[in-house]
């Protein structure tokens, strides 16, 4: 049972399946020790990344976030450059504190297995945990998954799953378990989508500390999106990928006010390469819904929340996120937001489906033109594979982030145009599309960097 909160995590980079879950699995796995009071046996902790997390885990930063959860570290809390010298104290020393309590021998190659050849048959995203003592008997053994946008469950849960699907829990006054439903509760109230969820955060917590929570994501998103326009040089990993964002910048920057109206699109590419350029160096981001697909969002609000009333803008980006939530929700509880899953169609595409949604209430749009710019957003993105090369959230995930965000601005531009008939097609029928695609791809064009660019690309 979800929240819009659930869906927008402030992280770090450069993947929110592989660097935020796998850390916030470790950490949990710890903390488990700690309270069956088990942690002072403990001498040894052997991590096993199975399927997508052990084939793409070196480019994705899977090992040094599996290393900072055992430590205590949270990723919306870490300092990425804490975090890396952490990671390199512990390289010198061979000694790690976990929960930053405990200390143990660790090595990295010992101690973390990348089981590639292992595929769960729950997800592609699993991670087994084993704690051993001074004796080397088992002290406790875990299964997790992370299943996408920075969510985590056990294997208990994925086996045992909830009954109740609905998106939100009991107590809301406002429960829909697909668009039609949430379009329905609109049209019953005379409400918007906005509305809708706020009145069903309302019965979560107080409304300040929702629309707190709202404008910190923000804060967030556009703190990214400036930290991005800033760095230059080339990014980590080996491929040698040369930071664009800046130079973008600055020709934009020297001319705003050019009348060529192709620049529309620079904008949104640049806004949107700043943010993923800063997430392939390991950055704070936040999931939208996830990190691969983190820049297309705050692209499309940096662009078009604009005011020159602040109160104007805070109330323009509020509803634009609380609608996208909406989206996310619905391709969270339907079907998956986890590139293993889905491919690529499972993060940019919901992403800018999520934008498509967001940007058409905020030009004022009926529930049912925004469910339709939604619809049209995920339509062209399905069968979009997920092949990164030298599997880094690098090529061609940055730029695929500046051709969703213009992708999702037409999309919002389609559907206001439909002034008549209903979509032949429905949010909920392009879900249950995107689903059943995902199913059907071959594994090796779903985050494994085993088909596709990711083969047919030795080097940039």
């Amino acid at each position: 049972m979800l929240s819009v909160l659930d869906i927008f995590r402030i992280g770090i980079g450069p993947s929110s399946s592989h660097t935020v879950g796998p850390m916030r699995i470790t950490r949990k796995f710890v903390r488990l020790l700690a309270r069956s009071r088990r942690l002072d046996r403990v001498a040894r902790v052997a991590v096993e990344l199975q399927g997508s997390l052990a084939l793409t885990g070196v480019g994705h930063g899977t090992v040094g976030a599996t290393i900072l959860g055992l430590m205590g570290h949270r990723p919306e809390t870490l300092d990425p450059d804490a975090g890396e010298a952490a990671l390199a104290k512990l390289d010198e020393s061979g000694r790690l504190a976990l929960d930053g309590s405990r200390e143990i021998a660790f090595e990295r190659a010992r101690d973390i297995d990348l089981a590639g050849h292992v595929i769960p048959d729950l997800h592609p995203n699993g991670m087994t945990l084993r704690a051993y003592d001074a004796a080397g008997e088992l002290v406790l053994e875990r299964t997790y998954f992370s299943t996408g946008g920075g969510f985590v469950a056990s294997e208990k849960q994925l086996r045992n799953p909830p009954k109740n699907d609905r998106v939100q829990s009991a107590s809301t006054p406002y429960e829909f378990t697909s668009a039609a439903d949430l379009l329905a509760l609109c049209e019953r109230e005379g409400a918007a989508i906005c509305e809708i969820v706020l009145a069903n955060e309302d019965a979560r917590r107080p409304r300040e500390q929702t629309l707190a929570g709202l404008d910190l994501i923000f804060e967030a998103m556009d703190d990214c999106i400036d930290r991005g326009l800033e760095k230059r040089g080339v990014l980590p990993g080996g491929l040698k990928v040369q930071r664009r964002a800046p130079d973008m910048w600055d020709k934009l920057s020297a001319n705003p006010q050019s009348n060529e109206r192709e620049q529309l699109f620079d904008w949104l590419n640049c806004y949107a390469m700043a943010v993923n350029e800063e997430n392939a160096a390991g950055g704070r981001v936040v999931t939208a819904p996830t990190n691969g697909a983190a820049g297309i969002i705050p692209a499309v609000i940096r662009f078009y929340c604009r005011d020159a009333e602040e109160k104007a803008c805070r109330d323009s980006r509020r509803k634009f996120l609380l609608t996208a939530g909406a989206i996310g929700l619905l391709y969270k509880q339907r079907a998956s937001i986890s590139g293993a899953e889905m491919g690529c169609q499972g993060e940019v595409g919901v992403a800018c489906s999520m934008a498509a949604g967001g940007l058409a209430a905020l030009w004022g749009g009926t529930p049912v033109q925004v469910a339709s710019a939604a619809e049209i957003g995920m339509e062209h993105n399905l069968g979009l594979t997920c092949d990164p090369v030298g599997g880094l959230v690098q090529v061609p995930c940055i730029e695929r982030n500046a051709i969703g965000a213009v992708k999702a601005v037409n999309a919002a531009r389609l559907a206001l145009h439909r002034t008549g008939a209903e979509s032949c097609v429905s949010l909920d029928q392009v879900i249950e599309t995107m689903r059943q695609t995902g199913l059907d791809m071959s594994t090796k064009y779903k985050e494994t960097s085993q088909g596709g660019l990711a083969v047919n690309v030795i080097e940039c």
